[in-house]
Parts: structure tokens; C-alpha cells; sequence
């Protein structure tokens, strides 16, 4: 069982130190735990990397399994040693948790005192096989093969850049001033083609490039001052109504793609998660309305 839970959080962090580091053990301790696992099993569980470690599908399998058991175990702990308590589990990437629900927990607590929301981080979610809470946002067009999708909210991109770096490098009057500026990308250059093409301007080479993978980092690179990055809203709206970043131009680019609220049909739907699903559902057509 020890061996299992470290392979649990190993496989959830996709870091063998971050695991060490929330299990309480060197990352020496970790490692050996998993290569028992592998040898007993005689199958690999992860490729090893220089700074990281990928689930290989044995060990992307098994996580399914094992993450979804020890969530079982836990409600059922609950049950009996707090059975005035519930907990629901809710998956989220990291910028939809941060700007979008972090800031409204307060208010879920205030009004569900005795629900407990466990919230987990989300790798993207291709099909019920890869979804192990009771519920789950993902971003997409609305097809989730096995699960049931409710549309959340829909987002726009448009650039934004910290005003005193837009004052240094000549202010930003047209799309085509953005050829000053270093351009923060998320993962590719897919987006910001797009809102070129959407501004009218065509061939385009900007004075620098950073891609980024994490959008919570694009924004914080934003936030520095380190570039103009297309901005996520609603997530940025308080920034940008705040100063703290200025939105130069009003062409939005709206994707095909929107935030959903996954679940399982198979699922057992107890009140607790009907409530969280339908609160969840509720303060996004309030923000929404915004």
C-alpha cells in the first residue's frame, strides 16, 4: 500500500521530488519504491528523463485505477469518522483553478459548509478511461467520449501588455506596433497567427519570441513585464480593469474551444456532487453576465 500511494502522487505530479517532497520522503526513497513496483509487476511504470518522468500506458493505466481507489478509500474513511462531512472531487487545469474558481471558494465554503471540495490538477481529459474525480472542467469543443459535458463559459484572446513597457518601446497604436515587442506564445504560435490574421496584418516577425507551455506562466511573464501576451478572458479582467495590465486594441479572438464541466454517466450522483455541479454550473452564468 506505501508502495502504491507513491506511486499515486508520483504519477499525479509527474515528479518523482515533487512526490517526495508531499509524501515526506527523499526522492531516493520514491525512486526505489516505483522500481519495486516495476520489478514485481515486470513491467515499466515510467520513462525516465533527465528532469522529469512520463507515465508510459502500463503506468498511465494503473494511475487511473489507483487514484480513483484511494478516492474511494477516502470517502469511505470519511463516512464513518465524520459522517456530518462529504468531499467532492473536482479536477481543473491550472488557469481556469486559479483566476476563475480559487477566488470563489470563499463563497462555495460560506454557503456548502459541510461539503468538502477537493480539488486535483487535470491533465487534458480524451475519454472516461482518463477522468478519476467526480467531476472535471476540460477545454474543447463539447465531445468527451463516455462522459457527459455542460458548457461552462467561452473565453476570448486579446493582447496585453504592462503599460510601462508599451511607454518604453514606442506605444502601441496599431497591430502592425507589435513588431516592437517580444511576443509570449502559449505552447505554439497558433494563437497569435490567428489574431494577426484577424487584425488584418500579414506576414509578421516580431523583435522576439518566447513560447511557454503553462498559461499561468504566460501571464505571469505578462504580469513582469517581459512581453505582450494574448490574454485569457475572463481570467485577465480584473488585471487589466485593475492597471495592472492594458488591453491596446479591441480585436478579440474568440476559438472554436470552450470550458466544459465534465462527469461520468456511470457515476453515482450523490446530492453533494449534484450540488457542487450545479454551483459550479450557476457562478459561471453569473460571470458570464459580467
Amino acid at each position: 500500500m506505501t508502495a502504491l500511494r507513491t506511486f499515486e502522487v508520483a504519477a499525479r505530479r509527474l515528479s518523482f521530488k515533487e512526490a517526495a517532497d508531499e509524501l515526506c520522503v527523499s526522492a531516493t526513497t520514491v525512486s526505489n519504491q516505483i522500481r519495486q513496483l516495476e520489478a514485481d509487476w515486470k513491467c515499466k511504470l515510467f520513462i525516465r528523463k533527465t528532469r522529469a518522468v512520463v507515465l508510459t500506458d502500463e503506468g498511465r493505466s494503473l494511475s487511473q485505477v489507483v487514484t480513483r481507489a484511494f478516492d474511494d478509500i477516502r470517502a469511505e474513511v470519511e463516512v464513518h469518522m465524520n459522517p456530518g462531512r462529504k468531499s467532492v472531487t473536482l479536477a481543473v487545469g491550472p488557469i481556469f483553478g486559479s483566476r476563475w474558481l480559487v477566488p470563489r471558494l470563499e463563497r462555495f465554503r460560506q454557503m456548502y459548509p459541510r461539503i468538502d471540495l477537493v480539488l486535483h490538477e487535470s491533465p487534458r481529459i480524451t475519454d472516461a478511461a482518463m477522468m478519476t474525480s467526480h467531476l472535471a472542467v476540460d477545454w474543447g469543443t463539447g465531445d468527451w467520449s463516455g462522459l457527459n459535458s455542460q458548457k461552462l463559459l467561452d473565453i476570448t484572446y486579446a493582447p496585453v501588455v504592462r503599460a510601462d513597457l508599451a511607454e518604453a518601446l514606442g506605444g502601441l497604436t496599431t497591430p502592425a506596433d507589435l513588431a516592437r515587442f517580444p511576443l509570449i506564445h502559449q505552447r505554439d504560435k497558433s494563437e497569435w497567427t490567428a489574431w494577426f490574421k484577424l487584425a488584418g496584418v500579414g506576414e509578421f516577425d516580431p523583435v522576439a519570441e518566447t513560447k511557454i507551455r503553462d498559461s499561468n506562466l504566460v501571464l505571469q511573464a505578462a504580469l513582469d513585464g517581459q512581453g505582450v501576451a494574448l490574454g485569457v478572458f475572463p481570467f485577465v479582467r480584473e488585471d487589466v480593469e485593475s492597471q495592472r495590465l492594458e488591453k491596446p486594441f479591441d480585436i478579440e479572438l474568440m476559438p472554436e474551444r470552450s470550458f466544459f464541466l465534465l462527469s461520468r454517466p456511470s457515476s453515482p450522483r450523490t446530492r453533494e456532487v449534484s450540488v457542487v455541479q450545479d454551483w459550479i454550473l450557476g457562478e459561471a452564468a453569473n460571470s458570464s453576465e459580467r
